[in-house]
């Protein structure tokens, strides 16, 4: 702590991080600085380190330079997610405070190294679901918390795009990455999904994973954000998972940066209880994320729709954007010795069921956990 405020270091300094992370930092500069930047391209952390940075901000190639630093005590872990595990667990042993960036590990077992460390160093750790903070899912959160759904025992996570396959960083390379749109975007669908239906015990999972899209020249035709490299594409283009709870419910999960689909939905789930169901629609096929509640009343089938205004991701100055009001929690959950609303134990069970469908595929049969 310095003049009241907790020092932030910020490792990786890519786009989550200058889109989300030090807007939503800047927004919370009561409660904390951003005191040091760390990349392996010194350019680009010295551009964030001007731009978002107290005057005396450090700047670093290397994180265990960052780390040694007494001063800083908290750290963002914004790496690729390969390197999530071995930044976090140092995090840890030098005794910082670790808010890491979805997903948590892109396999379980470096994300149960990450709780391991955690548990051991006393300090806070959190995973960057910022969904969850955005007004609809909220709504849901409550109303399933309420039992105004009965017992949910179907829900479906979406994280489908027809075309938006990202061509910056490093998100086609599967030795940085570990996956594609199930690890990247799917693991936003599954965590809502989980979390509103309260179930982290799986039984078992059966995945499909495809490698149709991604290698087409013809396929990056009317891609969001421009034609990819299909030489360079590594990567799944989609993916399919069939989760099975312990109490009985079904998952299912659809992931996806390209598929000839033409509804996309994106950080989205849909519920089926015995006394209602839900779904929230968000994504590019959205301009509105929505949620609607489906149930009989008075002798018919009635729908209540819930439209929060605004759907401007990452407008900064915005106090409701999800990556401030997640940002807000995580920094007053340090400070207020508080637990912060993502917790270290679901985002692992995400990571187990995610690594399960990849695993699935490979092996052609169910996994059994």
């Amino acid at each position: 702590m310095k003049n009241g405020k907790l020092q932030v270091g910020i490792i990786g300094c890519g786009g989550i991080a200058h889109n989300k992370h030090l807007p939503a930092l800047k927004s919370q500069s009561d409660k904390c600085d951003v005191a040091a930047f760390c990349d392996t391209v010194l350019e680009r952390a010295q551009e964030l380190a001007d731009q978002y940075g107290t005057p005396d901000a450090k700047v670093y190639t290397d994180y265990h330079e960052l780390l040694a630093d007494p001063a800083i005590d908290v750290v963002h872990v914004l790496t690729p997610n390969v390197a999530h595990a071995p930044i976090t667990v140092a995090a840890f042993e030098a005794g910082k405070h670790v808010m890491c960036e979805k997903p948590m590990a892109h396999a379980s077992a470096d994300a149960q190294k990450m709780l391991d460390a955690w548990k051991k160093s006393g300090k806070k750790f959190t995973i960057g679901y910022q969904n969850r903070f955005r007004p609809e899912v909220q709504n849901l959160k409550k109303a399933c918390e309420a039992g105004e759904l009965g017992d949910i025992y179907y829900g479906k996570a979406h994280a489908v795009r027809r075309r938006a396959v990202p061509t910056w960083g490093v998100f086609p390379n599967k030795a940085l990455q570990g996956g594609g749109p199930l690890i990247d975007i799917g693991t936003h669908a599954l965590d809502i999904t989980l979390w509103c239906m309260d179930n982290y015990e799986p039984e078992a999972v059966t995945g499909k994973v495809f490698y149709k899209l991604g290698h087409l020249p013809q396929a990056t035709e009317g891609n969001e954000f421009g034609p990819w490299d299909p030489e360079t594409y590594e990567v799944e283009d989609s993916a399919m998972g069939f989760i099975r709870m312990k109490n009985g419910a079904l998952i299912n999960l659809e992931a996806a940066w390209a598929i000839n689909l033409r509804e996309s939905k994106e950080a989205s789930t849909t519920l089926c209880g015995t006394l209602a169901g839900a779904e929230i629609l968000s994504g590019m096929g959205y301009p509105v994320d929505q949620l609607i509640y489906n149930r009989g009343r008075n002798g018919q089938l009635m729908e209540e729709h819930i439209s929060p205004k605004g759907n401007v991701a990452y407008f900064e100055g915005a106090s409701g954007e999800p990556g401030v009001v997640e940002c807000k929690q995580w920094l007053e959950a340090i400070l207020n010795d508080t637990e912060p609303l993502v917790r270290p134990e679901e985002a692992l069970v995400v990571t187990k069921i995610l690594e399960a469908i990849y695993s699935s595929d490979k092996a052609g049969k169910e996994i059994v956990f």
